[in-house]
């Protein structure tokens, strides 16, 4: 059986990640700096020919998701809700420290999505996308707290933060599942399979 192959991409920088505030399901939009990451990643993605892109419906997202299919010249396909950023609740727009402390719980934030529930929307919505494009190349863009939860169940650990705009590779195959082969533009030593 043919295996499909993604690459997911985190959106590019906007100016609340530049504050380093907590951006869930706020649409903020890219900032220069971001159009300038979403730009670079053409030229590692272009590597390989897309049968389709896809995009969380954020603002950051199908803009980054826009600005790679024309550097690569293609179009995106369409805007998938369920690739939408985990919600952090009240946490939202907040920086470290006491007012975000206070509302920190063990596993996330109080009001927040689980990261399981992330993880189980993530990976559900990557599921359909190899069984609709099964065998092809799909392109994902999406964002980093969502790619987190969502690669570790796929690799079986627990894996740090998703860098903006960089290539994470995975296949999925009807059998064995996802391996993860490449993150944060580094290609993993040893398997990872879910």
């Amino acid at each position: 059986m043919p295996l499909t192959t993604f690459a997911l991409v985190r959106h590019g920088q906007t100016d609340w990640n530049a504050q380093r505030r907590l951006q869930g399901s706020t649409d903020i939009p890219l900032n220069d700096v971001g159009r300038g990451q979403a730009r670079d990643a053409v030229a590692v993605l272009s590597g390989y020919e897309w049968d389709a892109i896809v995009s969380s419906p954020l603002s950051r997202a199908a803009e980054t998701a826009e600005v790679i299919a024309a550097g690569l010249g293609l179009s995106v396909t369409r805007l998938v809700p369920e690739l939408t950023e985990r919600s952090f609740g009240p946490a939202e727009g907040l920086q470290d420290g006491p007012e975000l402390d206070a509302l920190r719980i063990p596993g996330g934030f109080r009001g927040a999505e689980t990261e399981d529930d992330a993880a189980d929307r993530g990976l559900g919505a990557l599921e359909a996308l190899a069984e609709e494009f099964h065998g092809g190349h799909v392109l994902v863009v999406a964002h980093g707290s969502l790619l987190r939860v969502t690669l570790s169940r796929m690799a079986g650990q627990p894996l740090q933060r998703v860098d903006n705009a960089a290539l994470n590779l995975a296949h999925h195959h009807a059998v064995d599942g996802w391996q993860l082969e490449c993150f944060n533009g580094e290609r993993l030593t040893a398997d990872a399979s879910v």
